[in-house]
């Protein structure tokens, strides 16, 4: 986080190829990483080799796609959401997008930090979460990105008046097919 909050995407970089090299000494043949976020180091890694390596917001794109959807609310901490990681893969995909305003940006990122990733989840923070996906939906959005592993943990999408897009899951099923894929 000190990279992230420093904007020394180098350094994230430099992490996620140190991680990645572990992987593939191990005999990983696919790396993906869960983390929204940290995409936005993504470019900076040198990747070698026939390891394939799966970008998170590639892959909600491509589901985003297949579902028809035209224009997408993203959800995520600060640090995602006024990014460049789902813009620009969004663009490729010619699918538009919104975020929350700056004020509700920062009440996500606060709620990320200081409830859900340390297993507080509370009513308020989830009616908060609902309102922002109504917000989204107001917006012409016809989906919402989880942008955030724990977000979906207090995101049902049963409820939600838009279709989720659980990044963590798409991620999780594009790496599962290519390993099936690549096992033939």
């Amino acid at each position: 986080m000190k990279a992230i909050s420093s904007n020394d995407w180098e350094a994230v970089a430099a992490l996620m190829q140190s991680s990645a090299s572990i992987l593939e000494t191990a005999g990983a043949q696919i790396i993906i990483c869960p983390d929204n976020t940290i995409h936005q180091a993504f470019e900076k890694i040198p990747k070698q080799g026939d390891t394939i390596w799966l970008h998170i917001a590639e892959e909600v794109a491509k589901e985003a796609q297949k579902q028809s959807y035209t224009k997408v609310g993203i959800l995520g901490t600060k640090y995602l959401m006024e990014g460049p990681v789902y813009p620009q893969v969004l663009e490729k995909f010619e699918i538009r997008y919104e975020i929350p305003s700056a004020e509700n940006r920062i009440r996500i990122n606060t709620f990320i930090f200081d409830e859900l990733v340390n297993g507080v989840f509370l009513n308020e923070t989830r009616l908060f979460f609902e309102d922002q996906i109504n917000k989204l939906k107001e917006q012409g959005c016809d989906a919402v990105v989880l942008g955030c592993t724990e977000i979906p943990l207090i995101v049902n999408p049963e409820t939600a008046v838009l279709s989720t897009l659980d990044s963590t899951r798409i991620l999780a099923r594009a790496a599962l097919l290519a390993a099936l894929h690549d096992e033939k």
